[in-house]
C-alpha cells in the first residue's frame, strides 16, 4: 500500500507507539485522524494537519458512531491500552483487576468490528499486543492472557475479512508515558526491566511504529505477528 493520500484512523494515537505511528503516517503523506479519550491533552505534540477526535474504545456505541462518521478510510490502527492492567501473581490477584485488564481486548474488538466494514478490499488493520503473550515473566499473567487473545483474534479474523488484511505488532519493554517516573528513577526502572534482554535497553516508540508501517504497507502480510522486543522471546 502506498499510504500517500490514504486516510488512516489511529486509536490511541496521542502518545507512545500510537503517536509515533501517526508521525510516520503523516510523513508518508497519509491523512490521519488521531483518536483518544482525552485528545485535548495531546494537541501540542500532535503533528500539523492531524485531526484529533475523542472516543473511548471500550464504549461500543462511541466507536460505531465514530467509524460511521469517518468512513470511508483505508487504514485502521489501534494502539489504545483500554485502561489499567493488573500485575502480580494470578492466584492472589483481585479478579476485578484481572477482568479489567481485558478492556484492551474489548476495545480492539469494538474497533475491528465497527471499523473493518468501512475499509476497501485493499484496506488494512493493525493491532498491538505485547511480548508477554508468548513469553510470560513473573507477575505478567494478565498481560500474557490479554496479548495472547489479541493475537488469536487477528489470526482468526484474517481468513474471514480477506482480502482486507489484519496484523499484530508485539512490542517488548518500550519507553512510553505508561511509566510515569522521571530522571534517574525512570532509568533504574527500565534498566531493571530490560537487564536480561539480548538488547539490554528499552525500545523506542518509533522503533515499534516502523513495524506498524511495515505491515500497513506490505500487501502480502496478513494474520501475522511482528516482534519488536529487543530479544525478549529469546532471553
Amino acid at each position: 500500500m502506498n499510504v500517500k493520500g490514504r486516510k488512516a484512523l489511529v486509536f490511541g494515537g496521542t502518545s507512545g507507539i500510537g503517536l509515533s505511528t501517526v508521525e510516520l503516517l503523516v510523513a508518508a503523506g497519509a491523512n490521519v485522524v488521531s483518536i483518544s479519550r482525552n485528545p485535548d491533552k495531546a494537541a501540542a505534540s500532535t503533528p500539523d494537519g492531524v485531526r484529533l477526535v475523542a472516543c473511548d474504545v471500550t464504549n461500543e456505541a462511541e466507536v460505531e458512531a465514530l467509524c460511521q462518521a469517518e468512513a470511508p478510510f483505508d487504514i485502521l490502527v489501534s494502539a489504545a491500552t483500554g485502561g489499567d492492567r493488573a500485575i502480580g501473581p494470578f492466584l492472589s490477584m483481585d479478579m476485578k483487576g484481572f477482568q479489567g485488564s481485558f478492556d484492551k481486548l474489548w476495545g480492539y474488538a469494538n474497533v475491528v468490528r465497527h471499523g473493518t466494514q468501512h475499509l476497501p478490499n485493499d484496506g488494512t488493520v493493525v493491532l498491538v499486543s505485547g511480548a508477554p503473550a508468548r513469553r510470560c515473566k513473573p507477575g505478567q499473567v494478565s498481560l500474557s492472557a490479554v496479548g495472547g487473545s489479541v493475537e488469536a483474534l487477528a489470526r482468526a479474523l484474517a481468513p474471514e475479512i480477506a482480502p482486507k488484511r489484519i496484523n499484530v505488532v508485539s512490542p517488548g519493554t518500550i519507553d512510553t508515558p505508561m511509566v510515569p517516573a522521571q530522571g534517574a528513577e525512570r532509568d533504574e526502572i527500565y534498566a531493571k526491566m530490560t537487564g536480561n534482554n539480548l538488547l539490554p535497553r528499552a525500545g523506542l516508540p518509533g522503533e515499534v511504529a516502523e513495524a506498524l508501517m511495515f505491515v500497513i504497507q506490505n500487501d502480502f502480510v496478513t494474520g501475522t505477528t511482528v516482534d519488536v522486543d529487543g530479544g525478549w522471546l529469546l532471553s
